[in-house]
């Protein structure tokens, strides 16, 4: 029996390019979802209100932020439920598009200004960095940090207690339920713990006592009712330990340790030991006039807790092995990009300096950001990055502005999502950047911390149409107005998005607009 030809659609080519075609992943459509602390039109922002720090915990239920005024507030999601039926986490099955909806949760002062008289030296109170921490109990973990100070907090709800049962009368009850009693009645008002404005035993109050004294006297009770309240505790406190300005901490995999680092030295730390640490990266030169490179970010790999990596202000990336030695003055890999012939300038070194560093989850890839760009690397291949961003090519021409007005030592933050298959960084004008990771993406979007996310995608009718694809990978041309962003619109060195967070299953992007925080999910 002859077996019938197989169509076109029926070859394996056909089938493998259609099953390519089918995982190349989409551009995503990204729309507003929640906004905090919005800002009115013509209000003048507090400089203390500012955000400088946001984070996710690993479950992506959790989001901190900290200000320049030493807060960190919490957020915690409203739209899923920990007790689901059935048929809902049935429902879970299919692609459902969610709102996801963050509440406020709570918020404490972490830091305070302080003064160090030693060095005659004015500590900030600004949170540079917040890290969450396993969870345990349905307490929640972090750290944060200012410029020299590390602290381990716990936030976990309590039951309100109440003093009730006092010896009062029930003709003046108060709010809490206590009552006064007659020989009280001449206080002016009753304080939230039972007390009075006044002194009872005031010489003006004429108070009588019946002779064989009060029978009814009790003993107030401490009740404690249904209500919660959330209380931020200080478990521990990391200090002395740095001579210069933390830039970043980092938790271990395993749960007990993390690192911080500052311009010369990254520091290991038990988080049950305040009191001590350990140097493990050491960058200072015996005499400071050689010091040629700095320390400007750390993390720790994902899941080896071995590993750690840290970035330079020349653009380089160091994997170093805690196994190798106590002291890692050696890495086990060095990820750079080798400039071109002839390409030096004087602002080749600055813009290559690297500002952030991000594992992927799957601890296969590491993304930086330096001034100009994203790139992506490949632990595996250090030759050079897998992918290069352009974020802002559209500044290049304008470096000598941006070095005149300090705007060229900004640091951009960056972040992947939980897949790995996009990248997204900050801007100007309020802008961030969303690139697709993988090689056969072309998905380049710009996207403004507003309520209408897509509107800076509209191009200025009076300038020829431009694709953001060729934006992607490709430097642009010279010739056009340096005022211009990628879009058409003139650019605000002033708004400037430093601070942005992926979460780590979905995606939804927070990212910072001066003292706003906006939510994004595609």
């Amino acid at each position: 029996m002859e077996r019938e030809p197989m169509s076109p659609d029926d070859r394996p080519e056909s089938s493998a390019a259609a099953a390519a075609a089918q995982q190349k992943p989409q551009p995503l459509e990204w729309r507003f979802a929640q906004v905090f602390g919005e800002r009115a039109a013509g209000e003048d922002v507090q400089e203390v209100d500012m955000i400088s720090a946001i984070e996710f915990d690993k479950s992506g239920n959790h989001l901190a932020t900290g200000d320049r005024g030493g807060r960190v507030v919490l957020f915690e999601r409203t739209d899923i439920s920990d007790n689901a039926s059935r048929r809902e986490l049935e429902r879970q099955e299919y692609p459902v598009a969610r709102h996801p909806e963050f509440r406020y949760k709570t918020e404490f002062q972490s830091h305070e200004p302080e003064f160090d008289y030693l060095k005659s030296l004015e500590i900030e109170e600004k949170i540079n960095k917040i890290k969450w921490c396993q969870t345990a109990n349905n307490a929640l973990f972090l750290l944060s940090t200012n410029d020299k100070t590390i602290k381990y907090w716990k936030v976990q709800e309590k039951k309100v207690k109440r003093v009730s049962v006092m010896n009062l009368d029930t003709s003046q009850s108060s709010d809490n339920g206590s009552t006064s009693s007659p020989g009280t009645s001449s206080c002016r008002a009753l304080l939230p713990n039972g007390g009075c404005s006044e002194m009872m035993y005031s010489p003006n109050n004429n108070i009588s006592f019946p002779p064989g004294g009060c029978a009814s006297l009790r003993l107030p009770v401490v009740v404690t009712g249904q209500e919660f309240n959330h209380v931020a505790r200080c478990r521990r406190v990391y200090a002395h330990a740095h001579d210069y300005h933390i830039n970043s901490i980092s938790n271990n995999s395993d749960g007990e340790t993390f690192i911080s680092a500052d311009d010369l030295r990254i520091n290991l730390w038990n988080l049950e030991i305040s009191n001590q640490s350990f140097n493990i990266v050491d960058v200072k030169p015996a005499n400071m006039e050689d010091l040629t490179e700095v320390i400007t970010c750390a993390e720790f790999h994902p899941t080896h807790c071995n590993t750690l990596a840290y970035s330079s202000s020349k653009g380089t990336i160091r994997l170093i092995d805690l196994r190798q030695s106590a002291l890692c003055d050696n890495h086990a890999k060095l990820f750079e990009e080798h400039e071109a012939p002839g390409s030096r300038s004087f602002f080749t070194e600055i813009i290559a300096s690297v500002s952030d560093i991000k594992f992927a989850r799957d601890g296969r890839h590491i993304l930086s950001r330096d001034y100009m760009t994203l790139k992506l690397w490949d632990l595996n291949m250090d030759s050079g990055p897998v992918a290069t961003f352009q974020v802002h090519e559209y500044l290049r021409p304008k470096l000598c502005d941006l070095y005149e007005n300090d705007s060229i030592f900004d640091k951009f933050e960056c972040c992947l999502s939980g897949d790995g298959l996009r990248v997204a960084t900050g801007s100007y004008s309020n802008l961030f950047r969303v690139f697709g990771g993988s090689p056969e993406s072309t998905e380049a979007s710009t996207l403004e911390a507003s309520r209408n996310p897509m509107r800076r995608q509209v191009v200025n009718p009076a300038r020829p149409a431009r694709t953001l694809t060729s934006l992607t990978r490709a430097v642009r041309r010279g010739g056009e107005n340096t005022s211009i962003d990628a879009n058409g619109n003139s650019y605000d060195l002033s708004t400037k998005l430093l601070h942005l967070a992926w979460h780590p299953t979905e995606n939804s992007i927070a990212c910072a607009a001066a003292n706003s925080l906006y939510m994004y999910y595609a």
